[in-house]
């Protein structure tokens, strides 16, 4: 009798031992899945908001070409106006998702942009000089974040257990 009763104790602790192996292993797994969930839609929201940034600032570029050509610039600028409301939406969409880092990183980058559209819009401050170092300015910016971006998605280096 005393060595069924060992060995329903031993069926016993090998099936506890069993479940709990298999519930951390499925909780792991869980973690992953919902972290790489959400690098992908981190991922999506930083190419969604640098290329409309470099779609805007194309249109600004545009306009203040058109205007050295003495060409109407207005459609140029309604596209620029157009992105703009187009580029703050996502910006909120990034700003949920990213790290604190991307997330000033990415105002940086609104600062530039703005900088360059304020340019574009006032046609008395047109120099060219202007507008090269306004784009170099939003270049670092994005450079800036792209770094930040990385660093969130941890593209270049092992993911630490956590996350």
């Amino acid at each position: 009798m005393a060595s069924q009763i060992i060995t329903l104790v031993g069926v016993l602790l090998g099936a506890v031992t069993s479940f709990f192996a298999a519930t951390l292993a499925e909780r792991a797994k869980f973690r992953q899945a919902l972290a790489t969930r959400w690098d992908e839609r981190k991922l999506d929201a930083y190419v969604e908001y640098v290329s409309c940034v470099k779609e805007e600032a194309r249109a600004a570029q545009s306009s203040l070409e058109a205007r050295e050509r003495g060409d109407d610039p207005s459609e140029a600028l309604a596209e620029m106006e157009t992105t703009e409301h187009r580029r703050s939406v996502l910006f909120e969409g990034l700003v949920l998702l990213a790290e604190d880092e991307a997330s000033r990183a990415a105002w940086k980058v609104n600062e530039r942009l703005w900088d360059l559209l304020g340019h574009a819009r006032d046609p008395a401050d047109a120099p060219t000089a202007r507008r090269d170092e306004l784009g170099r300015a939003l270049i670092d910016a994005l450079n800036d974040l792209h770094k930040a971006a990385r660093t969130d998605l941890a593209i270049g280096r092992p993911r630490s257990g956590g996350r």
